[in-house]
């Protein structure tokens, strides 16, 4: 055991002495790309980060422009962060550009990630452990990449201090020489300075740590932001700079021509409108391939016999209450049972914790499994307070995502997947950009759009890659003062003005001017689609401006309330397909078809269905226990039918002064009806009863009114958006 101590702490002193040399070093390689990267960024890029004025076309022109344009310099398939990223990289070079992307912007991968922007501390780690000069290249390159997303988008994303607690002594010069590489590597482009904290200061910062043991904590600072909307934000600014972007869009097959030497190249695709189911076909002199986990189907359209290089791995995300964590302070486990790490992260004013993973197959709706919801409520037992009650029943939501892991066809070893991105030219030109993470999107996208004008021959462009510094859409005139204008000059809550500034930047002006008047005093205009959430009705019409085509579009990418709470975003539905109703004026039937997609989408990409499991909570009850559920119970089968009725429950709620709507009533009873006939039995009952005590279940309306059958007084009726 001395051994292994002993052993730790030298490979900390090897840490802080000669891989300090080494950093060094390393670093000084960077100094002349700094040189020509700042000189890239300033050429022309005053003109370039001009905030446009022009309004962004509609769907149906950029459609429209798919369809006539005679060719393209460049075409991109796939709508994710590369994708929009490519096409973004490409439209401000001067090329002409379009993207096309088979669900909506940010559907797969993009929107599911853990939503910090890093670097990777276990990748230095490695680097400097196994003088692996790669490793630290990538890290040293998503550093850079995190600075300048830091920058280019200040409304969507911000630093974050994460918390690593220490329980060890001899850990603590060990981790603390990591971190502080981490910032060395960073050099000028750090957010901020790590430090250490004694036992009593971490525990002050984040009062949920588990405390025996504790001997003190490390920060280091890393970045956040809103991935989906990130995303969106990218694929409008390539929109207000001429690039033809169209989402629901689907490539069929790859069309080909032969070129001056007769070798048969890619020439374009053809597509199909998945809203209208219109095929067409695009021309474009380069085809990019920038679909992420779905990266070998692409491939196997332009030559069906090569081999797959993607290697699906599923990381499942939960998200729980604001209070399992501070509200500015993150927190890492870096070593959890089975070796993996798990993040802890306030976001959007709740916890998400993740990720797992998993080997898996490739799916347009990925899932979440119970057993990986599980582990991770474990895993944070080990590192919360015994004080919190760590209960199934407040996850929120829940979600999988694919993360596209590559082998690099290029290696010597065929079974080694590639710690960065890969780029893979085919023998008919289709230039393939696969791997990476969300941090290096535009170094990623640059380096495709550079491969691609080498091997299709482009003319050279106007400019060089011009995305490092450029401004994404919002980011133009925001300031972190912006909401106290939007309160004022338009009445808005101070909690929607915030998060209008921080999803739109400079653009929530605009959203503002459409907001409903409320008819209160206060606030004078901004309708929220859930009393809980600061979400309003405006978003929803600038939902599908930003070229959202259906309900699933608005509650998941353009507003974040399914990634959020399953829960609530399936009773805001009904507002959302309402105002996209007058808007595109959908018939009876293609609401209906809406509610069913919105439904289904949340039971099975959000984690909704596994909250179905009542059945599977073992009753155990002592004697006491059983004869006042069974009261209660009585109590409220008013007529002694021997099961409750949505009768029953609107009687109970008008008692306790609560009309609630017909439609939530049924919502209510079918927290309990798990057979759905319509009717609650004592047993459903009992169960309901044993999963609140257990934890299975930490809110529920139908419990509320169960509760105040046994009391004369009257309780106002609450929720809080909890789980099953």
């Amino acid at each position: 055991m001395a051994y292994r101590y002993t052993r730790k702490l030298f490979g900390a002193g090897l840490i802080l002495g000669g891989s300090g040399a080494c950093i060094v070093y390393a670093n000084r390689r960077y100094q002349n790309q700094a040189v020509v990267l700042a000189k890239t960024v300033n050429d022309g890029m005053t003109e370039l980060n001009q905030r446009p004025t022009v309004d962004l076309p509609t769907r149906a022109a950029q459609l429209k422009s798919l369809e006539q344009t005679a060719e393209f310099d460049v075409l991109v398939i796939g709508g994710g962060a590369t994708g929009c990223g490519v096409a973004l990289d490409a439209v401000s070079r001067g090329l002409s550009t379009a993207v096309v992307e088979r669900q909506d912007f940010s559907a797969g991968t993009s929107s599911r990630s853990t939503k910090l922007i890093h670097g990777g501390v276990r990748y230095l780690q490695k680097a400097i452990l196994r003088l692996d000069y790669e490793q630290y290249r990538m890290v040293k390159e998503a550093l850079q990449e995190r600075a300048n997303l830091l920058k280019i988008a200040p409304h969507l994303s911000y630093p974050l201090p994460i918390m690593l607690p220490v329980y060890k002594w001899w850990q603590i010069p060990y981790y603390w020489a990591g971190i502080k590489a981490y910032d060395i590597v960073a050099g000028r482009q750090k957010v901020k300075t790590s430090y250490f904290l004694s036992k009593s200061r971490a525990l002050e910062l984040f009062p949920m740590l588990k405390k025996d043991k504790l001997v003190g904590a490390l920060v280091y600072y890393d970045g956040q932001h809103n991935d989906a909307r990130m995303n969106v934000a990218i694929a409008l600014t390539a929109a207000r700079l001429g690039g033809t972007v169209a989402n629901h869009v689907e490539v069929l097959q790859l069309l080909k021509k032969a070129d001056a030497s007769g070798k048969r190249v890619v020439c374009g695709a053809l597509c199909r409108d998945t809203i209208t189911g219109k095929e067409f076909e695009v021309r474009a002199k380069c085809v990019i391939n920038a679909t992420g986990p779905f990266t070998d189907f692409v491939r196997k359209l332009d030559n069906p016999h090569t081999k797959n290089i993607c290697q699906p791995s599923s990381g499942v995300h939960i998200i729980l209450p604001d209070y399992y964590s501070p509200d500015s302070m993150g927190l890492l486990d870096p070593s959890t049972s089975d070796g993996r790490v798990i993040f802890f992260l306030p976001w959007e004013k709740v916890t998400i914790a993740g990720t797992t993973d998993q080997p898996c197959e490739v799916t347009h709706n990925p899932s979440p499994t119970e057993a990986e919801i599980q582990f991770i409520l474990n895993e944070i037992r080990n590192y919360l307070s015994p004080d919190v009650e760590v209960r199934r029943g407040d996850v929120l939501a829940a979600w999988s995502g694919i993360r596209p892991l590559v082998l690099d066809p290029n290696a010597k070893s065929t079974e080694a997947i590639a710690r960065n991105h890969v780029i893979i030219i085919s023998d008919s030109n289709l230039v393939t950009i696969a791997g990476g993470k969300w941090t290096t999107y535009r170094h990623m996208a640059e380096e495709a759009v550079d491969a691609a004008i080498k091997a299709c021959g482009l003319e050279p462009p106007p400019h060089p890659s011009r995305t490092s510094g450029l401004l994404l859409e919002g980011a133009h005139e925001y300031s972190p003062t912006m909401f106290i204008r939007l309160v004022q000059d338009f009445g808005l809550e101070s909690e929607v003005a915030k998060h209008l500034a921080h999803d739109y930047g400079d653009r929530a002006f605009d959203v503002a001017k459409s907001a409903s008047l409320t008819g209160k005093r206060w606030p004078v205009v901004g309708k929220r689609l859930h009393v809980e959430y600061p979400y309003i009705e405006a978003e929803v019409r600038w939902a599908m401006k930003e070229y959202a085509c259906t309900a699933v579009d608005v509650i998941s990418r353009r507003l974040r309330l399914a990634f959020l709470n399953h829960a609530a975003a399936k009773e805001a539905l009904p507002q959302v397909i309402e105002v996209m109703t007058k808007e595109l004026g959908w018939s009876k039937q293609e609401q209906q078809r809406q509610m069913d997609y919105a439904c289904e989408f949340l039971n099975t990409e959000m984690g909704a269905k596994l909250g179905r499991g009542l059945s599977k909570v073992p009753i155990n009850f002592s004697r006491e226990e059983f004869n006042m559920y069974v009261t209660q119970f009585k109590n409220m089968d008013t007529q002694n039918k021997g099961h409750i009725t949505v009768n029953d429950l609107r009687e109970m709620f008008t008692m306790m002064g609560e009309p609630v709507m017909e439609a939530q009533l049924h919502e209510i009873l079918s927290e309990v009806d798990v057979s759905r006939h319509g009717k609650v039995e004592l047993g459903e009952f009992l169960q309901l009863m044993s999963a609140l005590k257990t934890g299975a279940v930490s809110n529920s309306r139908f419990a509320l009114a169960a509760k105040y059958s046994l009391r004369d007084n009257k309780m106002p009726v609450g929720r809080s958006g909890g789980g099953v």
